[in-house]
C-alpha cells in the first residue's frame, strides 16, 4: 500500500514539478553487483558532418566538441538511420528501421498518432532495468494521448513536441523564407507565407503541462542546460543510474540568438548557434566530469544532415557533397540518401573506458545506440522482433573496428515512397536505385530518376559521390550481385518480421493548446527550476 501511495504521489508531480514517476525508487530489493553506467545521448538537429571542427576544420565554432574528440572517440563513418526528423528519432529509440517500426515520415502538429505503442523504446527498457530516464528537448514522435514521452518510458520531459519551426513564437529568428512573430491582436494582418505557422504558438512542455506558449526561443537553450544539469544531479543523489536523452533544437531553423550581435554587419547566425550548442554540450560534459565522470557514457550525434534549401542558415556537409546529384540540380543533403543527408558528426566519451584521441572508421549508425546501451546496462532486448542496430561496445572500447557490413538508407522525403529502401551501403560501395527530389539552396529540385541497374559509387575513393562505376567494368559486375542480394535479403526479412503501423491521420483537436480562449493559445504558467528538492524529499 505504501509503495502504491508513493507511486501516486510521484506521478502527481508530473503536472509541474521537477520529479519523476519511477516505480522502483522505493524498493529496497537486493542490488546487482554490476554497477550500471549512466547514459547521456545528445542529438543535434540538422547538423552537418562538416560543422564539427575536428571533422573538417573550416569552422572554429566547436571547441568543446573538439576537446571531447581528443578525450574520446570520433567516428567518421557514422550515419543517421534516416534523413529527416521523426523517422531518425524513432529508429534511435527502437533500434529498428522505419519499415519495421512504422515511422517513415514526420509527424505534424495535427497528427493523431505517433511511434506505435507496440514498439518498445530504449527508455522503457532502461527504466525496467532500474534507470531514471529523462528526455529534454525535441520529441517529434507523437504528442497526443499515450504517445506523449511520459508514457513512452521517460520519467521526466521538458521540451517541445516537434520542430521549433512548427508553431509561431515571439522570437521568430532567422529562417528562409522568414516567418513572422505570433500575432498579438486578432486584427493583425497575417502573412500567409508558405511553411509558416500562424494559428497556434509553439508550446513548451514540462511533463504533461504546457508551461509556456509561445516558447521563448532565445532562452530555450539555457533552460535545456539547466534542466539537464538538475536531472543529472538529482539522479546522482538518488543512487540510481540514469539515461538522459537530450534532443537539441540546434541546428534546425529558425536560428535564434540568445544575445543580439553587436556588429550587425558581421552577423553569422549559423556560427552563433553552433557556438551556443557547443557551449551547452560543454556545460553538460563539465557536469559529468565533476560528478559522474568514471561511470557516465556520453554519446553525441545528429539526426540527419543539413537542410540545404535554407542556404546560409544550413550547415556544412564537409566533403560529402553528392556532386553527381548537384550537377543535375537539387540537394544532396537532408531528406536525401546521399552521404550529406545521413553521415553525421559523432563522438563518444567515457573517461577510463573509451580510449582517448581515437578516430574510428567503423561504419556505424544511430540504430546501434539502442542495442549498445541495452547491453551496457546488462538488460535484454525486447523479444519477438528483429533489430537493425548492433552492439558496438567492442568498437567503443577499442577492442575492434568491425562495424556494419551493410547499411540501408530509407527514402526520407525526397524521391520515392516514404521509408522504402532504394539506397544502401555495402562495405566501400554505395548503391542508388533512386535519386533526386530534394530542393537545393538555388530552388532547384533534382528530377526523380530510377536506376536499374543501380548507380554504384566507391565512396572510399570517391567521397564526393561524383563518378559512378561504369556498369561495363569488372568492379561493377563483381559487386552488383552482392548489392542485389543484400537488398533482397533485408526486404524478405522485414516482410517476415513483427512490424508496426503508424496512425498518420490528422485532427486539429490534438494540437497542443494551453488556452484556447486566447489568440494563438497564448499563456505562460510558472514552472519551477528548484522543485527538485521538494520531490527529492518525497523519496527519502
Amino acid at each position: 500500500m505504501e509503495i502504491l501511495l508513493l507511486k501516486s504521489v510521484l506521478f502527481s508531480c508530473f503536472t509541474g514539478l521537477f520529479c519523476y514517476h519511477h516505480p522502483d525508487l522505493s524498493l529496497s530489493g537486493k542490488r546487482s553487483t554490476y554497477r550500471k553506467p549512466n547514459f547521456i545521448v545528445i542529438l543535434a538537429d540538422d547538423i552537418g558532418w562538416g560543422d564539427l571542427g575536428a571533422n573538417w576544420g573550416v569552422r572554429k565554432d566547436t571547441p568543446n566538441l573538439d576537446k571531447m574528440a581528443i578525450e574520446g572517440m570520433r567516428f567518421v563513418d557514422f550515419h543517421s538511420a534516416a534523413s529527416t526528423c521523426s523517422p531518425s528519432r524513432a529508429s534511435l529509440l527502437t533500434g529498428r528501421l522505419g519499415l519495421r517500426n512504422g515511422v517513415t515520415h514526420n509527424f505534424a502538429v495535427t497528427s493523431v498518432g505517433g511511434l506505435p505503442l507496440n514498439e518498445t523504446t530504449l527508455a522503457e527498457v532502461l527504466k525496467e532495468a532500474g534507470y531514471l530516464t529523462a528526455v529534454i528537448g525535441k520529441w517529434h514522435l507523437g504528442h497526443s494521448g499515450a504517445h506523449h514521452p511520459n508514457f513512452r518510458g521517460f520519467d521526466y520531459y521538458f521540451g517541445i513536441p516537434y520542430s521549433h519551426d512548427m508553431g509561431c513564437t515571439d522570437t521568430p529568428g532567422y529562417n528562409l523564407p522568414p516567418c513572422p512573430a505570433c500575432p498579438r491582436h486578432s486584427t493583425t494582418t497575417r502573412n500567409q507565407q508558405r511553411g509558416c505557422y500562424h494559428e497556434v504558438a509553439l508550446p513548451l512542455f514540462e511533463n504533461l503541462t504546457i508551461v509556456q506558449q509561445p516558447v521563448n526561443l532565445t532562452s530555450l537553450a539555457a533552460k535545456y542546460t539547466e534542466k539537464a544539469i538538475q536531472f543529472i544531479h538529482y539522479a546522482r543523489q538518488s543512487g540510481h543510474p540514469f539515461f538522459l536523452y537530450l534532443a537539441l533544437s540546434h541546428m534546425h531553423v529558425p536560428l535564434v540568438l540568445a544575445e543580439s550581435p553587436r556588429n550587425l554587419s558581421c552577423q553569422d547566425p549559423y556560427g552563433a548557434n553552433l557556438r551556443e550548442m557547443d557551449t551547452l554540450v560543454g556545460q553538460i560534459k563539465d557536469k559529468v566530469d565533476s560528478s559522474a565522470k568514471e561511470n557516465t557514457f556520453l554519446w553525441f550525434t545528429g539526426d540527419n544532415g543539413p537542410w540545404a534549401e535554407k542556404c546560409e542558415f544550413a550547415g556544412s556537409v564537409g566533403p560529402y557533397t553528392g556532386v553527381w546529384q548537384r550537377k543535375r540540380d537539387g540537394s544532396s543533403a537532408k531528406q536525401t540518401t546521399w552521404e550529406g543527408g545521413h553521415r553525421v558528426p559523432t563522438l563518444a566519451y567515457w573517461a577510463g573506458k573509451i580510449p582517448a584521441n581515437v578516430t574510428s572508421s567503423a561504419m556505424l549508425s544511430t540504430l546501434d545506440i539502442f542495442p549498445t546501451l541495452v547491453s551496457l546496462a546488462n538488460a535484454s532486448l525486447p523479444p519477438n522482433r528483429q533489430f537493425d542496430g548492433m552492439d558496438v561496445s567492442e568498437v567503443l572500447f577499442g577492442q575492434s573496428n568491425k562495424g556494419h557490413k551493410t547499411l540501408f538508407h530509407p527514402n526520407s522525403g525526397a524521391a520515392g515512397k516514404y521509408g522504402e529502401i532504394q539506397a544502401l551501403r555495402l562495405g566501400q560501395y554505395k548503391a542508388f536505385y533512386l535519386t533526386g527530389g530534394a530542393k537545393a539552396c538555388d530552388g532547384s529540385i533534382g528530377r526523380e530518376q530510377l536506376h536499374q541497374p543501380p548507380l554504384l559509387f566507391n565512396v572510399q575513393r570517391d567521397i564526393q559521390e561524383q563518378d559512378p562505376l561504369d556498369p561495363k567494368t569488372a568492379e561493377y559486375r563483381a559487386i552488383l550481385p552482392a548489392v542485389s542480394k543484400a537488398l533482397q535479403d533485408i526486404l524478405h526479412e522485414i516482410a517476415a518480421d513483427n512490424i508496426s503501423t503508424v496512425d498518420y491521420s490528422h485532427d486539429p483537436a490534438v494540437i497542443p493548446c494551453c488556452n484556447p480562449q486566447h489568440l494563438v493559445c497564448r499563456c505562460q504558467q510558472a514552472y519551477s527550476s528548484s522543485a527538485l528538492g521538494t520531490c527529492g524529499r518525497m523519496l527519502e
